[in-house]
């Protein structure tokens, strides 16, 4: 019975999602469908402030490793919750000033500094070993070059050159993409739908 009834649950709600595509009963039941995973998925934000706190806790309590900075993570999750229900987030409180002048220019720094490490794995990447690194290393720099105004000055057409790579070469290489992915969630979903795909399940057999 653990394993029958969630796999039927699935099956159940999947064919349900895939019926509505199809048959226009089922769109209400399918819409209804809907709503309940926003109501489940919206629980998940409360255990994962559970396993926020009860992680850094620990790490409090045992003295591991980089634990002086629980303390600051358990402090500002505490603020920003308090602040956001007792005092509302419209503009000009103190959540919106929190997050504005403390949130908003981490996120910048962290940023530019993924900046500076992409481009370094990139420099280590982009080797010229054969034909294809060279063609990625040439690519890379025209849009690159294209980018700064030093590459129109240069030769004025280098930014006409590096859209072209970016609306052509580049985007037919991530709709393949896109389609590949598309049809292996198709796949890992009709798994999961007839119960060959279990892992969902934490490994039960």
């Amino acid at each position: 019975m653990r394993l029958a009834i969630p796999l039927t649950i699935t099956f159940v709600a999947g064919m349900i999602m895939i019926l509505q595509f199809f048959v226009p009963a089922t769109q209400s039941l399918g819409e209804s469908l809907q709503e309940w995973y926003m109501i489940v998925a919206s629980f998940a934000i409360f255990l994962g402030a559970m396993n926020l706190i009860t992680v850094h806790v620990h790490k409090i309590r045992f003295r591991a490793k980089n634990w002086k900075y629980s303390p600051v993570t358990i402090a500002g999750f505490a603020a920003m919750v308090l602040t956001g229900l007792f005092m509302g987030i419209e503009t000009g409180r103190p959540f919106d000033f929190m997050f504005t002048t403390m949130m908003v220019p981490m996120g910048a720094t962290m940023f530019s500094l993924l900046a500076f490490f992409v481009a370094s794995a990139a420099f280590r990447a982009f080797r010229a070993s054969n034909w294809r690194a060279t063609l990625l290393l040439a690519s890379a720099f025209i849009v690159m070059l294209g980018r700064v105004p030093i590459g129109s000055m240069i030769w004025n057409r280098i930014p006409l050159v590096s859209e072209w790579i970016m609306q052509v070469p580049n985007l037919a290489g991530q709709r393949a993409v896109m389609i590949g992915a598309a049809m292996g969630m198709v796949a890992t979903s009709l798994r999961m739908i007839f119960g060959i795909e279990r892992s969902y399940l934490g490994g039960t057999d």
